[in-house]
């Protein structure tokens, strides 16, 4: 999948755009994904992961 995030799985949410005249047309948030040397299964990989989750300590960075 293209927005998701590798670690926890979080993807883009749904809303809408709202204009003035309360016009409504589809829109998304995708996360913050970042792209990462990480320590997996004690190799080192390139994954895309959320910030959430580099900040929580979930990733092990590489050296």
């Amino acid at each position: 999948m293209a927005a998701t995030c590798e670690i926890c799985g979080k993807g883009p949410s749904f809303g809408n755009n709202v204009s003035h005249a309360n016009n409504k047309t589809r829109r998304r948030w995708n996360p913050n994904l970042q792209p990462v040397k990480a320590v997996l299964n004690g190799r080192v990989k390139k994954v895309r992961v959320c910030s959430r989750c580099i900040r929580s300590g979930a990733v092990t960075k590489a050296a």
